[in-house]
C-alpha cells in the first residue's frame, strides 16, 4: 500500500468510495458487544470509505504473533520462509508480504511469475523464492529483481544456459527433488548430476534444494520421502555441492514433526493462524499450535432487513419458504465473493453475538439470513460470516466441513473484489480495494 492516503495510481480516491466516510445516521442502536462502525474507523485513519458493505479484516498483529509462535518451534539457525502465494492465501499479497517482512521472516515463497515480481518490487524485504519453474524468457528479469527460482526438470538446464544473461545479474536457483509427491522435480538418483550441470552454467548460482511432503500427517510415508531426499542431497555433497540450503518441512512437517527442519522450513497455512482438519500434531508442538490466531474475518452489513409472511419464498427458486412470520436480512456476499453456491442451507452467520442460519439460494452478490430469533437486528448491525462475535465463532475449519473442502480453499477463495481492511493495535492501518491500495498516513510496514 502507498505510504499516503492516495492510492498507488495517484487518484484522490477509488470510484464508488466515500472520500470522507461518515457513520450512517441509523448507526447507534448498538448491542453491548458491538464494535465501532467501519466508517468511523476508516475516518479516524484518514482512509477512504469502502465501495460496499462486505469486507475482510486482516489482523497484522495476528500475522506477527503467528510468526513469533512458529519460530519458537525452530532449532537455532533455521530459516523461516512464509508462503504468500495465491494472494497470500486470500489475505492480500503485498500487505501481507510487508507484514511478514516486518515480523522477521527470512524468505517469502510464491508460485507465479507475477507474484514474484510484484513482491520483489515492494522491497526492501526478505528474498523471494519462486516455487514453480518460471517461463525461461523471464529469467533475466528475475535475476535482475533478485528473485530466486526453482528448476524442476532436465530440459530446463540447457534452456537456462541459453536464456541467462550474466550482465542482468546472477540467477539464484533451487533444485527441486521429487521424493514422492509426483508433481514436479528431479528423481533423487538424477538430482546430483542435474545440480552439477546447473552449478556449471555461467550466471547461475545454485543456492538450495528442496522437496515437498505428500502426506505430512503420515509419519511412515514422510520418512520414506525424507530418506529419498537425503540420498539426493548426500549425492550432491559428494559432487562438491554440499553448502546448499535444504528445505522440506511445511506446516504439517513442522507441527507433526514428520519433516526435518534442515536449513529452512516453508510455512503457509499456519502463518495465517489456520490448521488442517484433524491433523496429528506432535505433543511438543501442541502449545504453539493452540496459540495460533486466525488473521482473517469476513464482515457484512445488510442491504435490507424485512418481514416475511408465512409461506413466502426468499431467493432464486424460492428454495427457502418461511414456516412462520419471519425477519430476513439480505447480506451483500455471494458466490462472486467466494461464498459458493453449493453451500446454500449449510452455513451460518453471527449477529448480535448469536448464530443465525443463512437461507435460500446463494446469489452472485447476496445471501439471506433468518434473524427472526434475534430481536432488534437492523441496518446498522454487523454480521460475521467468518470470525468471532461475542461468545460465538465461525472458523475456516467449520466452513470447510460444511462445504466438504479444506481450510486452504476457504480463505484463498475470497474474491479480490472483497475489500481488505488491515488492522494493527486496534486501529485500521490500510485498505486494499479493486481501485487501489491505501495506507494510513505514517503507517509502517505493519
Amino acid at each position: 500500500m502507498s505510504d499516503a492516503v492516495s492510492p498507488v495510481s495517484g487518484r484522490s480516491g477509488p470510484p464508488g468510495s466515500v472520500a470522507s466516510p461518515e457513520v450512517p445516521a441509523q448507526a447507534g442502536a448498538a448491542w453491548p458487544g458491538s464494535r465501532q462502525p467501519i466508517e468511523a474507523r476508516l475516518r479516524e485513519a484518514g482512509l477512504p470509505g469502502l465501495p460496499r458493505m462486505a469486507w475482510l479484516e486482516v489482523s497484522l498483529d495476528a500475522l506477527a504473533h503467528n510468526v513469533r509462535t512458529l519460530r519458537s518451534l525452530l532449532e537455532p539457525g533455521v530459516r523461516l520462509a512464509a508462503v504468500v502465494k495465491a494472494d497470500a492465501y486470500g489475505h492480500g499479497l503485498l500487505p501481507v508480504a510487508r507484514a511478514f517482512g516486518a515480523a522477521g521472516v527470512d524468505q517469502l515463497c510464491v508460485a507465479t511469475l507475477d507474484e514474484a515480481l510484484a513482491v520483489a518490487a515492494s522491497r526492501p524485504g526478505p528474498p523471494v523464492l519462486l516455487l514453480f519453474q518460471p517461463p525461461l524468457e523471464a529469467l533475466p528479469a528475475l535475476a535482475e529483481a533478485g528473485v530466486e527460482v526453482t528448476v524442476a526438470e532436465t530440459g530446463a538446464i540447457e534452456r537456462i544456459a541459453g536464456a541467462v544473461r550474466p550482465a542482468a545479474g546472477t540467477l539464484r536457483v533451487h533444485l527441486e527433488v521429487d521424493s514422492g509427491l509426483g508433481r514436479a522435480g528431479f528423481a533423487p538418483e538424477r538430482a546430483a548430476e542435474a545440480a552439477r550441470r546447473l552449478a556449471a552454467v555461467a550466471g547461475v548460482e545454485l543456492v538450495g534444494t528442496w522437496t515437498h511432503l505428500a502426506s505430512a500427517d503420515d509419519a511412515e510415508a514422510s520418512a520414506r520421502q525424507v530418506a529419498r531426499f537425503r540420498r539426493a542431497w548426500e549425492a550432491m555433497a559428494e559432487a562438491g555441492l554440499g553448502r546448499l540450503r535444504r528445505h522440506a518441512a511445511a506446516t504439517g512437517g513442522l507441527l507433526g514433526r514428520t519433516g526435518p527442519q534442515l536449513e529452512m522450513v516453508r510455512l503457509g497455512l499456519s502463518t495465517y493462524g489456520l490448521l488442517p482438519a484433524d491433523f496429528p500434531i506432535a505433543p511438543d508442538a501442541r502449545p504453539a499450535a493452540d496459540a495460533l490466531r486466525p488473521a482473517m474475518a469476513l464482515y457484512a452489513r445488510p442491504l435490507r432487513v424485512t418481514s416475511v409472511a408465512p409461506g413466502e419464498g426468499v431467493g432464486y427458486g424460492s428454495r427457502w419458504r418461511a414456516a412462520r412470520a419471519s425477519r430476513v436480512a439480505t447480506l451483500p456476499v455471494g458466490y462472486g465473493d467466494g461464498w459458493p453456491y453449493a453451500s446454500a442451507g449449510r452455513t451460518s452467520a453471527l449477529v448480535r453475538g448469536r448464530r443465525v442460519p443463512l437461507i435460500g439460494s446463494v446469489a452472485m452478490d447476496a445471501i439471506a439470513a433468518d434473524v427472526t430469533d434475534v430481536p432488534g437486528v437492523g441496518m446498522e448491525d454487523e454480521f460475521v460470516l467468518l470470525g468471532t462475535q461475542g461468545p460465538e465463532r465461525i472458523d475456516a475449519l467449520e466452513l470447510a466441513r460444511a462445504r466438504t473442502t479444506i481450510p486452504w480453499e476457504i480463505v484463498t477463495a475470497m474474491a479480490p473484489r472483497l475489500p481488505r481492511v488491515y488492522d494493527s493495535g486496534g486501529a485500521v492501518q490500510g485498505v486494499r480495494m479493486l481501485a487501489g491500495e491505501f495506507r494510513r498516513e505514517g503507517a509502517g510496514a505493519r
